[in-house]
C-alpha cells in the first residue's frame, strides 16, 4: 500500500476546498444573469482531479471536457484569470473567446478543455506520442466522462496509445451519467474499466470519492507511464450533484432520494473528517483555508468584472485560417 505523505494529503484536501469553493462561485454569478454562458458543474468530483494532479510535474500536461473546472484548477489554474475567461473578458485564458468550457492554458500545460465528448482522448495520445518521440518523461493526462466510452474517438485513443506503449493515463471521472442517461443503459459493462482488456493494458476501479484511493491508483498510473510502461485507463466512481449544466435540475432521471444519498457521503467532509482525527490537520487550519480562498474569489470576482471586453475589431485574432476570398488581403 502506497504510504501518502500528509503534505500530499493537505496539498490534496486544500485543492478539493479550492474546487469546489470556485464552482459555489462560479454558480452564484450565473444565477444572478451576469456570467454568460453554460456552467457545468463538478461539485461532487473533486476528490479525482485534487488527488491525480498531486502527482503530475509542471511539465507533464492534462486535457479535460465541458465539466473541467476541477481539473484546470488542480493543474494550477488561476482563479482572477479563470474567472476573467467565465465572464468573456479580455484578461482571461482565452482573451474571452473559449469560456467555460474551453479553457486552455498552456503556460501550465493544460492543453484545453472540449466540449464534444471524447474528443481529447486522441489529442492527448498524440501529445503522448509527441513527448515519447522527443525522448521526453512527461505524461499526459486525459479527463473524460463515463459517457466519452462509448465514442469512437475513445476507442481510437485507447488503441493508438496501446500501440506505441504511450505515456498516457485515462482518468474517467464517472459520474453514472451521460447527460441524462444512466450507465446502466447506455452500456452491458458493470465496470468500465474492462474495457482496456481490448487494448491489452490495465484498466482499475477505484472509488472516486476517496482522495486517499485515487491517489494510490493514479500515483502508480502516473510512474507507470513515466518509466516507459504505457498506458492505463483508471474509471473512478463519482456523483453530481447538480444537472448536466445549471439549467438542468437534474431530477427528471434522477430521483432527490438518490442525490442525497450521495450528498451524505460528501467527499470533501468525509476527507475533512479523517485529516482531522489523525490529526493531519487542525479546525483553525481548516478555518484559515476556508478564509483565504474566499478572500481570493472576491478578488478574482473583481477582477473579472473590471477587466476590459475584447474589442470588436480583434475578434479574428488567433483565428486558425481566414479565407482571403471573404475577409480581404488581411
Amino acid at each position: 500500500m502506497l504510504d501518502i505523505e500528509t503534505d500530499t494529503l493537505k496539498k490534496i484536501y486544500v485543492t478539493m476546498v479550492r474546487i469546489r469553493a470556485f464552482e459555489e462561485r462560479a454558480i452564484s454569478e450565473y444565477r444572478k444573469g451576469i456570467l454568460p454562458g453554460f456552467i457545468h458543474s463538478s461539485i461532487g468530483q473533486e476528490a479525482i482531479p485534487a488527488a491525480t494532479c498531486a502527482f503530475l510535474r509542471e511539465d507533464d500536461y492534462i486535457l479535460t471536457t465541458h465539466r473541467g473546472h476541477g481539473d484546470i484548477i488542480a493543474k494550477g489554474a488561476r482563479f482572477d484569470k479563470m474567472f476573467a475567461e467565465l465572464f468573456a473578458k479580455e484578461t482571461g485564458y482565452c482573451k474571452g473567446r473559449g469560456g467555460s468550457m474551453h479553457i486552455v492554458a498552456t503556460d501550465l500545460n493544460i492543453l484545453g478543455a472540449t466540449a464534444i465528448v471524447g474528443a481529447g482522448i486522441p489529442i492527448a495520445s498524440g501529445v503522448a506520442l509527441g513527448c515519447k518521440m522527443q525522448n521526453l518523461d512527461r505524461v499526459t493526462v486525459c479527463f473524460l466522462g463515463d459517457g466519452a466510452t462509448c465514442t469512437g474517438a475513445f476507442h481510437e485513443g485507447l488503441g493508438m496509445a496501446a500501440n506505441f506503449d504511450l505515456p498516457v493515463v485515462f482518468m474517467c471521472e464517472n459520474n453514472q451519467y451521460a447527460m441524462s442517461t444512466p450507465q446502466k443503459d447506455y452500456t452491458k459493462l458493470v465496470h468500465l474499466s474492462d474495457r482496456a482488456k481490448a487494448y491489452g493494458f490495465p484498466g482499475i476501479n477505484v472509488d472516486g470519492n476517496d482522495p486517499e484511493a485515487v491517489a494510490i491508483v493514479a500515483k502508480n498510473a502516473i510512474d507507470r507511464a513515466r518509466t516507459g510502461g504505457g498506458p492505463t485507463f483508471i474509471d473512478a466512481i463519482s456523483y453530481r450533484y447538480y444537472g448536466h449544466h445549471m439549467g438542468d435540475p437534474g431530477l427528471s432521471y434522477r430521483t432527490k432520494e438518490e442525490v442525497d444519498e450521495w450528498m451524505i457521503n460528501d467527499p470533501i467532509k468525509l476527507f475533512e473528517g479523517r485529516l482531522l482525527d489523525e490529526k493531519t490537520i487542525t479546525e483553525s487550519e481548516i478555518k484559515q483555508i476556508q478564509d483565504d480562498i474566499a478572500s481570493e474569489l472576491d478578488q478574482a470576482i473583481k477582477y473579472a468584472i473590471e477587466s476590459p471586453e475584447p474589442r470588436v475589431e480583434d475578434a479574428l485574432d488567433n483565428i486558425y485560417f481566414i479565407p482571403k476570398q471573404i475577409y480581404g488581403s488581411q
